[in-house]
């Protein structure tokens, strides 16, 4: 499935249609550079999950819980990982096959400890089409 969104208002607005809809288990991947709107995304998931405190990306803690919401939020941003063990040493595997949902930034870095259902959301710019505009594939996810 392919979206676009011309503000970050958009970008929130899809991220919290897919935290509306999340069921317990799901992994999702997010790709993109830096200042693309993974934050954004990310709080539009955690709003559609019921979660209101406030979201930023934890990139020196590696993961961020919330639990305050309809399922347990589990964000991580592994982009700061030198080796595939520090997730051992952090418990990936409870977070993963847990109660909640995931969100993993970074997750190419990981690869080889992600299951094979997870859901990649990728998120691009194109200036050609405006500073604003995202093209935001998602992938592994049914229609609904």
């Amino acid at each position: 499935m392919i979206y676009e969104t011309n503000s970050a208002k958009e970008t929130h607005e899809l991220g919290k249609r897919i935290g509306s809809n999340a069921k317990k288990g799901q992994i999702y991947t997010l790709e993109g550079d830096l200042g693309v709107g993974k934050t954004v995304f990310t709080q539009g998931v955690a709003d559609g999950l019921g979660i209101k405190e406030p979201i930023s990306s934890p990139t020196f803690t590696i993961i961020q819980e919330y639990q305050e919401g309809r399922l347990p939020f589990y964000h991580f941003d592994v982009y700061r990982i030198g080796d595939v063990e520090e997730m051992e040493e952090i418990g990936y595997d409870d977070y993963f096959f847990g109660d909640g949902i995931c969100l993993i930034e970074w997750a190419n870095l990981i690869e080889e400890i992600l299951p094979e259902n997870v859901i990649t959301v990728k998120i691009e710019k194109d200036l050609e089409k405006g500073f604003d505009y995202r093209k935001i594939t998602i992938e592994g996810m049914e229609q609904e």
